[in-house]
């Protein structure tokens, strides 16, 4: 891998800036492409305990997106650590294990569970339901956030990496709350909420509802980018319609200092890899390194000193 790809989110150094949206990426990957090339590796989530996930049909195309109701099926923490997170051991490079949890102290007690494990970071998927507050997302209030990432923060020195929500009234109120509580990066962003309809007015997931992602998130969260990289000093990831280089550049021009791939992967299991060398390529031609381009690159650093 080039070091010409190298950035910085907070104190990890990422091999690139293109890493995989959790739940969208596993080890079956390493038949398509060297993982070493990836930013980090992101497992698919995991919950405090384990969980079966949503009944099928739960994935179906809308919008030239997609739309999934998975339901987070996870083994549990302590199984993970013991039977699945060694199977990441060795990769290259940094370890980022996705956590969701329903309340403040289920958050809590996961990561510090986590913490002694041999990992490099958590990302906080804050877009889940708080059940302290009738269900409603964690991201979506600052109150909220700030409690729920002073509570990890507390039980872990790990880097904290938060996934937010598109949904969020105030977006960068949240994205200062989780700041001030000690994250270390913040995510932009997880999935909207969709429904899609059979040809007789039916739900065609099991669930009724799921997330919209791919290519008709990425207006909606490119705007965000640059709204929160305003308001915020944290490093950005770019989530949301990332498939081609002209995605990642827009994200990084935002503000963003990585970007992350998901439903792009599920359609084409290389196209994380085919980014990466569309970046290198890039870069290369112009003589410049990752470093200089994101978050805005020189121009945006200046205008916000």
């Amino acid at each position: 891998m080039s070091a010409r790809l190298a950035v910085e989110i907070g104190a990890l150094t990422l091999p690139s800036p293109v890493l995989p949206a959790s739940g969208t990426f596993g080890l079956a990957h390493s038949r398509v492409f060297d993982l070493s090339r990836l930013g980090a590796i992101v497992p698919k989530t995991v919950t405090p305990g384990a969980r079966e996930g949503h009944p099928a049909p739960r994935l179906v195309e809308a919008a030239g997106g997609l739309i999934n109701a998975i339901g987070i099926p996870s083994v549990g923490v302590t199984a993970f650590i013991a039977d699945v997170l060694p199977r990441y051991a060795g990769l290259g490079p940094p370890l980022i294990v996705s956590l969701s949890a329903e309340t403040v102290d289920s958050f809590a007690a996961a990561t510090a569970e986590l913490a002694a494990a041999p990992i490099d970071g958590l990302e906080l998927n804050l877009s889940c339901p708080n059940l302290e507050a009738a269900g409603d997302l964690f991201a979506a209030n600052p109150a909220a956030t700030a409690r729920v990432v002073a509570a990890c923060r507390a039980a872990t020195a790990l880097p904290l990496w938060c996934k937010l929500t598109p949904v969020a009234g105030a977006p960068s109120e949240v994205a200062r709350a989780a700041e001030g509580a000690g994250a270390d990066a913040l995510i932009l962003t997880n999935t909207m909420p969709a429904l899609a309809l059979d040809p007789s007015g039916r739900p065609r997931l099991a669930n009724r509802t799921g997330g919209l992602s791919g290519a008709p998130l990425k207006p909606i969260v490119l705007r965000l980018v640059d709204e929160v990289c305003r308001a915020t000093e944290l490093p950005l990831i770019g989530c949301g319609g990332v498939s081609q280089l002209k995605d990642a550049l827009d994200y990084f021009a935002a503000g963003a200092s990585a970007v992350a791939v998901g439903t792009a992967t599920l359609a084409r299991p290389s196209a994380m890899a085919r980014l990466i060398d569309a970046l290198e390529a890039h870069l290369e031609a112009a003589g410049l390194t990752a470093r200089e381009i994101v978050a805005g690159g020189a121009l945006r650093a200046a205008a916000k000193g």
